[in-house]
């Protein structure tokens, strides 16, 4: 590659990455686009997400739930660059994916079920305007020079490139080709980067208290208590689904909220998880417990929960497995009401990068112009996706800032290359 200098070059082929490279072909017929991906084929988070189905995008957005150190106006600014229904029918009628609306949680997924189209389709369309891909190829270095960038590639090989789209991700799941060498290059360039962590990431629990529950899963609420849930938090509570693991505890609702207990775990604090087990709360449970009748109350438990999880709630209730309704005394309702609808989860850790849907902090959202996702330390490298500081919650949110800050980005350097 060396000697054939590059109008512009992408560093990533995932979500933000394809997307840039998309609209700065369009912006920029004429521009050599090159890309650069690690992996041998690209989009392997596009590949792996939904279960292999990838959920593209959620059915509402709202800029409240999604969670950074920098300002929720400027992360606003930069989500909603692109609306949603402008978003969807780029896939549907531009790229040809129909989507099809998963009701009970609200995903949009394509109507095929297949990762693998979406992935292709972007791969495709990037190709159609312009970009070429060198795989199984990753940058070292970025040096700013007269007229654009010195990139230097593994091996030693170098390109010269009048614009630089970094949308080399984070650090979360570094099978798929994240390991955080786009963090460390803006770093060296002076970028601030907010301290990262993994989120959307399971919880451990050392010794696993609640691990002869494993494989047991089910709807709930999660609350963690005493956060308010300011601007740029996150929620505070998560409705999903639940799992038990054999090490601790899995599932939508517990990933939403794993940032929580992340990030109170590297100040040295405490953070507590309770959870409310189907969701309802201490009246509507208490109501049943003295109202529905006088069989056992084992049998009440198992008509609305698992077998296995309500015989466990009565036993961390202090309550005997032959109770009756009719016998149940009020100091075991009222500790069984608790156990059902506020139970306190212990958890010692997090399962890491290593099963963490996305990172937590990156490069402050200051330091990037909204409009064009063009540093403001250095003119010429354009940020986008999950380099930079912002995660929403699971059920497509991700996509839907990796799409908007790819295409932003890549319109803008099309834009440029195309007057140069």
């Amino acid at each position: 590659m060396e000697g054939v200098p590059q109008d512009i070059l992408v560093v990533g082929a995932g979500a933000a990455g394809l997307m840039a490279a998309i609209f700065a072909g369009r912006a920029a017929p004429a521009a050599r686009i090159l890309v650069v991906e690690r992996s041998r084929d690209g989009g392997r988070k596009i590949l792996i997400s939904g279960g292999g189905r990838c959920n593209v995008l959620p059915s509402r957005l709202d800029p409240a739930h999604y969670v950074t150190a920098s300002s929720p106006n400027t992360l606003r600014k930069l989500l909603l660059s692109w609306p949603l229904p402008e978003q969807r029918a780029f896939f549907e009628e531009d790229l040809g994916i129909p989507l099809a609306l998963e009701a009970e949680t609200g995903k949009l997924f394509p109507v095929s079920n297949r990762a693998r189209d979406v992935r292709d389709a972007l791969v495709d369309a990037a190709r159609r305007a312009g970009a070429r891909f060198l795989f199984q190829r990753s940058v070292e270095g970025l040096e700013a020079v007269e007229g654009g960038w010195h990139v230097t590639l593994d091996g030693g090989e170098s390109v010269q490139a009048r614009r630089v789209i970094l949308a080399s991700g984070g650090l979360s799941v570094p099978a798929t080709g994240s390991d955080g060498t786009g963090l460390r290059l803006v770093e060296s360039l002076g970028h601030t980067l907010h301290p990262t962590y993994p989120a959307l990431t399971p919880l451990l629990a050392d010794p696993p208290v609640h691990g002869h529950l494993a494989g047991v899963s089910l709807p709930v609420t999660l609350h963690v208590p005493g956060v308010r849930g300011r601007a740029g938090e996150g929620r505070p509570e998560a409705e999903g689904g639940f799992l038990f693991t054999h090490r601790g505890y899995s599932g939508p609702a517990v990933l939403n909220v794993s940032h929580f207990a992340v990030q109170a775990r590297d100040r040295n604090t405490e953070q507590p998880v309770t959870v409310a087990w189907t969701g309802e709360d201490a009246s509507v449970w208490d109501t049943r417990l003295q109202e529905e009748g006088s069989g056992p109350v084992t049998a009440l438990l198992r008509r609305h929960l698992p077998q296995r999880l309500a015989d466990h709630l009565m036993a961390e209730a202090g309550v005997p497995l032959d109770r009756s309704l009719a016998r149940l005394r009020r100091d075991e309702r009222l500790r069984l009401v608790e156990a059902l609808s506020a139970l306190p989860l212990p958890w010692t850790g997090d399962e890491g990068y290593k099963k963490a849907e996305v990172t937590g902090g990156g490069v402050a959202l200051s330091e990037v112009n909204p409009r064009t996702m063009e540093s403001r330390l250095c003119p010429g490298l354009h940020l986008c996706g999950e380099i930079l500081d912002a995660f929403g919650p699971i059920g497509g949110y991700n996509f839907a800032w990796a799409w908007a800050t790819g295409r932003a980005a890549g319109r803008s350097a099309g834009t440029t290359a195309a007057v140069d």
